[in-house]
């Protein structure tokens, strides 16, 4: 298996600004899709959860370093691998990849930590253990330096 999960997508002139490269706020919500895309594939009970409301994923930090620019008509690969899992701490890294002819270009580097919340009554969220499905299916994609950061609670 690879030691990440990919989501791959075609650069639009909507991803773009005026100077004709891709605004730098797109790749925050690349994380996002990227993101999607796993929990849809690999955790379709935990989509049911947030759906329901029964769950929530909150977003407490994210970020994104830049090396290079895209361009529309580029693809670009969003590879996630997992940094962190612990109680109900869920922390994942982002590489960002020209891909196409010849060897992939690295040209950002992202992260992203979520925490595993239910909404009580009166609309307060309270933490909770990062759901079993969620935990499995993260675990393997964890990076080689997370051997000792992936635990249970």
């Amino acid at each position: 298996m690879k030691p990440y999960f990919a989501h791959e997508r075609l650069v639009t002139f909507a991803d773009t600004n005026l100077v004709g490269n891709v605004y730098f706020a797109n790749h925050i919500a690349w994380q996002g899709e990227c993101r999607e895309a796993f929990l849809a594939e690999h955790a379709p009970g935990v989509v049911g959860r947030l759906k329901s409301g029964e769950l929530a994923l909150v977003t407490v930090s994210c970020g994104c370093h830049y090396f290079g620019e895209l361009y529309a008509m580029d693809r670009v690969s969003v590879r996630m691998t997992l940094r962190a899992l612990s109680f109900n701490h869920v922390t994942m890294d982002f590489a960002y990849y020209q891909v196409g002819e010849g060897p992939a270009r690295l040209v950002a580097r992202g992260e992203q930590a979520v925490a595993c919340m239910v909404r009580e009554e009166d609309g307060a969220l309270t933490p909770v253990d990062v759901p079993e499905e969620l935990r499995r299916a993260l675990e393997r994609y964890a990076a080689p330096e997370a051997a000792g950061t992936v635990r249970a609670r």
